[in-house]
Order: structure tokens, then C-alpha cells, then sequence
């Protein structure tokens, strides 16, 4: 008997947002051992494979009955995309176990992910998303531009789609298609509609436009933040004389202090190998004179989640990338 070709068939590897992925809940798909499963994003994605990019933000190392395991986790505008590398995978575990030590020693990098997309239930019923690796690739700022700009222009397309599909008569197929959504969507979006309602996706278009902002140049990669330590023969005066002039040229200024030079050096100063907490920042923010908690809380988010200049190791502790 000749094999079943479409559940043989490779499926694309979907591009997609950490919060598309993980704000889903919808399983779909055969229960064969070969056929395809899916999880079924709110936009209508209906996601077997992934590729994903963003800054490492954790990696670590666990050994089980079956053999070692790997897990981590990286940061792209939207939130952070949480894979593992099982024990059956033994193909990856050497290189995995290099990133481990890499990080461990402080190192940070950006990374191309390419896996199966996965789910699992907790203990009180809540639907939990994560990738399964197949293979990855260090990448550098150019290369996740790329991605950023893909991604946020497949994300538009599925957002256009369900807007399509809001304004149709039911979630029929036939109906969908008469709305005007591309064929390869309307599957999915139908599944999504019938179990998500309604909803807006305005939150999605932020992280659209925090995608292209990162992409466009705005802001710097975090390989250039790296910056070395003044050099002995710099006086204070000349600390403060940068300082100043880099207040003056960025619109994060209040008064006379710069917000984003000012949480980046607390951070800098403060972090210990744990890091800094949120309530602590506030507080020497407060002794600088920045007493606007809002916009610091902003700053912070975006140095960690754009900019890339900050981690966030555990919640609500911080430290330089």
C-alpha cells in the first residue's frame, strides 16, 4: 500500500511571534502515529513546525532516566519562545552542551530556532506551548532583521485575514472564502474563531510595529553593548561631558537626566550575579532624581524586550546582557 503523502509530507515551518504562539490553546490535528499535529494560533496559524530567532535568555542542563535533556529560551519583541532538546536527540547534545558553558560563562547570542511545535497541560488544567528542537543556527544582527521583517509581514497577513473573517456571515469555509480569506488560512481561522470568540488583535499590531522598529535600526544589537570599561586615564569630568551630550541627543531625556543612561548604569552597577531587583532600581532611580515610575518601567521593557541591552534571568531581577 502506498504511504499516505499528506501525512508523509514535511509541513512549513511556520514564522510566528512569541505571543501568537503562546497565548494559543488549541490543539489540532490526527491521532496516528504519523499524522501531522498542529496548535492553532488566534490569528488562525495552524503551526506543526516553527522558525523562530531572538536573544538566548536561558539555557540549561537536566539529566533524567532517559539520558540528558536541554531546555531554554529566547527573546524576541513579543516575549520569550520556550524549546527543549530531548534525550532522543542525541545528535544536537554535543553542541548543546557547548551553549551551555557558553552562557554559563556569560556570554550572550542570538539565535535561529527550527522545531515542533508542542503543548502539555499543568496540574490545574492550563495549556502550555513550547517547541521541540530539530536544529538551530547562531545568527547575527543582519540575519534576525530578516527575520523580524518576515515575520512581522506573515503576522500582518494572518491579522488582514482575521479581520476578513470577522466580517463574514458565519465560520463556514465557503463562507470565509467569500469574505475574502486566502485559502491556506481559512481552515484554521475558522478552528480559531469557533474556539476563541472574539477578540482584538491591536496587541498583536504593537508587537508588529516593536518588530520593525528593531529591525529597521532603531535600535542597536546587543553584540555592540558590550562596551569596555572606561580607561583609567578618563577623568569624571569627561564621564559626565558623555553623559550629558547623549542626554541631549536622545528623546528619553527628563530635565536634565537621561532615563535610559541612567537604568543601564544602576543596572550596571548594582547587578550582582543574581542581578538587581525591580523595587531596588525604583529606588536608586529616585536618589538620581527620576521619580516617574511609569516611564522607568518602560525603559526597562524596552532595553530588555528591544533593544536587547538588558536580561530578565528570573522575574523581576535584572542584569546586563
Amino acid at each position: 500500500m502506498m504511504p499516505n503523502q499528506q501525512r508523509n509530507r514535511r509541513q512549513t515551518a511556520t514564522r510566528l511571534f512569541a505571543r501568537e504562539f503562546y497565548e494559543s490553546s488549541l490543539p489540532d490535528g490526527g491521532q496516528g502515529e504519523f499524522d501531522p499535529r498542529f496548535i492553532v494560533t488566534k490569528l488562525g496559524a495552524r503551526v506543526n513546525r516553527m522558525f523562530v530567532c531572538g536573544v538566548v535568555e536561558r539555557l540549561e542542563r537536566r539529566d533524567t532516566e532517559r539520558g540528558p535533556m536541554f531546555s531554554g529560551a529566547v527573546r524576541d519583541p513579543t516575549g520569550l519562545h520556550l524549546w527543549s532538546v530531548g534525550s532522543f536527540r542525541p545528535e544536537l547534545h554535543l553542541e548543546m552542551e557547548e551553549l551551555v558553558a557558553r552562557f554559563d560563562d556569560g556570554d550572550r547570542f542570538l539565535m535561529a530556532c527550527i522545531g515542533k511545535s508542542n503543548h502539555y497541560t499543568t496540574e490545574d488544567g492550563g495549556f502550555r506551548c513550547r517547541m521541540q528542537m530539530e536544529d538551530y543556527a547562531i545568527i547575527d544582527r543582519e540575519v534576525y532583521a530578516t527575520w523580524l521583517v518576515e515575520t512581522a509581514n506573515h503576522t500582518m497577513r494572518r491579522i488582514d485575514a482575521l479581520g476578513k473573517a470577522q466580517s463574514a456571515e458565519t465560520t463556514d469555509s465557503n463562507a470565509l472564502r467569500d469574505a475574502g480569506v486566502p485559502g491556506d488560512l481559512v481552515d484554521g481561522l475558522g478552528l480559531a474563531m469557533n474556539h476563541y470568540g472574539d477578540w482584538d488583535a491591536e496587541g498583536y499590531k504593537v508587537g508588529v510595529l516593536q518588530a520593525l522598529s528593531a529591525a529597521e535600526g532603531r535600535v542597536i544589537s546587543f553584540e555592540e553593548h558590550e562596551a569596555s570599561p572606561p580607561a583609567p586615564e578618563e577623568t569624571e569630568t569627561e564621564n559626565e561631558d558623555a553623559a550629558e551630550e547623549s542626554a541631549e541627543s536622545t528623546p528619553t531625556s527628563k530635565g536634565d537626566l537621561n532615563i535610559e543612561t541612567v537604568v543601564l548604569e544602576i543596572i550596571a552597577e548594582h547587578a550582582g550575579d543574581e542581578g538587581i531587583d525591580y523595587d531596588s532600581i525604583m529606588k536608586h532611580c529616585a536618589q538620581r532624581g527620576l521619580t516617574d515610575e511609569d516611564s522607568i518601567e518602560d525603559m526597562i521593557y524596552s532595553l530588555r524586550d528591544d533593544k536587547c541591552e538588558i536580561m530578565e534571568p528570573r522575574f523581576g531581577w535584572f542584569k546586563p546582557m
